[in-house]
């Protein structure tokens, strides 16, 4: 390890040291480590370049804009009342406590498999949040197991999370193929069996949890038009999910721009200011909009994604990829195994503290030149589906193991980031409690899964 990788190492480290140690500054902490990162690069204190406009092509823009956009919309969806009149009809199905925290994680990774996690989170945490108020109860718990039931469903679809959008641009793969690929079940089927399992530790988890709740009178809901805006943005996501990219367009063929998906739901947020402008005669809805941001949130990811950057650009993940190739050389069927496994849990112990979208956006490139080599093996199971392995191995590693803490998926910060604006603070230890057992289950069960299927 060299001077650069070792100075870049410790100052990554000690980052997410202080971004768990301290809640209330981690943007700050974030956007002072990019800000390090970027002071280092520009002046060439050490060897490697990383300049400011480098540094913003870091950021995942996308990603922002369909964070910015749907909360905006989630905004004028809490404020037409929508929220508590789903939230009453749930609180009359459930029948108990522990059954309204199941049936509002399943009911998140349903959505979250055919819409970002985060948007998932921002659509279903305030439904949670008016139960909870409904039944005066804590809503960290429900928060935390929707965030990381978001999380793990969103490995199921193309449009499920940004990480799966990532891999398909990266292996050429369009909507269906998550269903079944090459004649075999693809990730839903894995990402499902996962969910299934870890569902039932939530319902161990809450086991004790038997007080009954009594059903209320529905909540009459008089503007439908935010819960319109909201179900076509989910459905124009989805649509716009059989567009290849251009890396994973045919030779003419039409593609669409990185940037659609973040577009689509500005665009959407724009309707909703625009109209109720227009329907209030003032600007109040615009001020509400910009209310409805969550700048701690924004922050947050894009000192992240920065620094994520500068930790690429050091050589970290240039290291990681070596060492995985040195520790796994050869093409046969177990030296696929051990790769496979060292990508898995790697994925999930770096990406418990890196958060997975600008980590699987870094070792993508690695997977496909591991790929490469398999490709070559003589083992005909070993060269025909390696690639597939390693690519589905990464996405349930990282996807999956974001899980484990707080800061280690975008739906985790945004959950956490809910709380906050609502008077509560997460500490780690306590988001873990909830984490780790959901997370291992769902790992185990995924990993399991895709060695049985594809080799």
């Amino acid at each position: 390890m060299n001077t650069t990788t070792a100075v870049a190492l410790a100052i990554f480290i000690v980052t997410y040291i202080l971004l768990f140690a301290i809640e209330k500054a981690r943007p700050y902490i974030a956007l002072a480590s990019a800000f390090i990162f970027v002071i280092i690069g520009t002046a060439h204190l050490l060897d490697y370049s990383y300049s400011p406009l480098e540094a913003l092509a870091e950021v995942d823009w996308n990603v922002l804009m369909m964070i910015a956009g749907t909360m905006g919309t989630v905004e004028f969806f809490v404020e037409s009342g929508m929220p508590r009149r789903m939230s009453d009809i749930i609180i009359s199905k459930a029948g108990s406590v522990k059954w309204m925290i199941v049936i509002m994680s399943l009911f998140a990774g349903i959505i979250s498999a055919f819409v970002d996690n985060v948007a998932t989170v921002l659509m279903i945490a305030p439904v949670a949040l008016a139960i909870c108020k409904n039944l005066d109860i804590s809503p960290v718990p429900t928060i935390i197991c929707i965030s990381i039931s978001s999380n793990l469903q969103g490995a199921a679809t193309l449009v499920g999370d940004t990480t799966s959008i990532l891999l398909s641009k990266s292996a050429g793969l369009d909507f269906m193929d998550f269903f079944f690929f090459k004649g075999r079940p693809g990730m839903f089927w894995v990402t499902e069996a996962g969910a299934i399992a870890s569902a039932l530790i939530i319902i161990f988890m809450f086991r004790k949890e038997s007080r009954k709740i009594a059903p209320s009178d529905k909540f009459p809901v008089e503007d439908k038009v935010p819960t319109v805006l909201l179900i076509l943005t989910i459905l124009s996501l989805i649509a716009v999910s059989f567009i290849p990219y251009k890396d994973a367009a045919a030779p003419g063929q039409f593609y669409k721009p990185d940037w659609t998906n973040g577009a689509l739901c500005m665009l959407f947020l724009i309707i909703g200011i625009v109209r109720g402008c227009i329907k209030r005669r003032s600007a109040a809805p615009l001020i509400k909009a910009r209310n409805g941001l969550d700048l701690y949130t924004l922050l947050l990811l894009a000192g992240l994604f920065i620094v994520i950057g500068g930790v690429k650009r050091a050589g970290i993940i240039d290291l990681i990829g070596q060492g995985i190739f040195d520790l796994c050389g050869g093409t046969t069927r177990s030296a696929l195994f051990v790769t496979f496994t060292v990508i898995v849990w790697m994925s999930v112990l770096i990406s418990a503290f890196i958060d997975n979208i600008p980590y699987v956006a870094t070792m993508l490139p690695v997977v496909r030149s591991l790929a490469a080599g398999f490709a070559l093996s003589a083992d005909p199971a070993v060269s025909g589906n390696s690639a597939t392995l390693l690519y589905f191995g990464l996405l349930v590693g990282a996807t999956l193991g974001g899980n484990l803490t707080p800061m280690g998926a975008s739906a985790n910060i945004t959950g956490i980031g809910i709380l906050r604006r609502e008077g509560y603070t997460v500490k780690p230890l306590q988001f873990m409690k909830y984490s780790v057992p959901f997370t291992l289950t769902a790992v185990v069960v995924g990993y399991a899964l895709l060695w049985i299927i594809w080799v």
